[in-house]
C-alpha cells in the first residue's frame, strides 16, 4: 500500500453511499462525498461522508455529481412534486397524498440514477484516471 493515489487502479462505491451523497447535494445539505483514504492501493473502497473542517488533506474526496453523467435525471424536490400533484386533474392535493408521491417519486429518481454512473473518474488534484465499481443495486 502506498500514501500516493496514483496507486489506485479501481475504486468501489456502494450504490446506497453515492445516492445518498447525491440526495444531501440536491438539498443543499452539509458537503456530502465520497471519501477514500489512504494508505492507497490497486483497489480502494469510496465511502459516503460528510466534509469536516480542518480535515487532513491525504484523503480524497470525490464530489458524487463527477461519478454520474451529464443526463443523469434532476432530483425531485418537494416543491416540484408538490406542483405535480396540483396539476392532476384525477387527485385533489392533501399533505398525505403528497407526501406519498413524493416518496415515490424519490425512489423512481434513485433507480433512474444508478443507469447513469461513469465508467472512471480521474482522482481529485491528480491527472489519474481510476475506473469505478457500483456495489449494490
Amino acid at each position: 500500500m502506498a500514501p500516493d493515489p496514483s496507486a489506485v487502479r479501481s475504486l468501489a462505491i456502494s450504490a446506497e453511499d453515492l445516492l445518498a451523497a447525491l440526495e444531501a447535494d440536491a438539498r443543499d445539505g452539509p458537503t456530502t462525498v465520497l471519501r477514500v483514504t489512504p494508505p492507497y492501493s490497486g483497489r480502494m473502497r469510496a465511502r459516503l461522508h460528510v466534509v469536516q473542517p480542518g480535515e487532513d488533506d491525504e484523503t480524497l474526496h470525490l464530489p458524487p455529481a463527477e461519478l454520474v453523467t451529464d443526463a443523469v435525471p434532476s432530483y425531485p424536490t418537494p416543491d416540484e412534486t408538490a406542483d405535480e400533484l396540483r396539476e392532476r386533474e384525477d387527485e385533489t392535493y392533501t399533505v398525505d397524498r403528497h407526501r406519498t408521491y413524493h416518496e415515490r417519486r424519490v425512489e423512481t429518481w434513485r433507480e433512474a440514477v444508478l443507469d447513469h454512473i461513469v465508467d472512471a473518474v480521474t482522482l481529485p488534484s491528480t491527472d489519474h484516471e481510476v475506473t469505478v465499481s457500483l456495489l449494490g443495486p
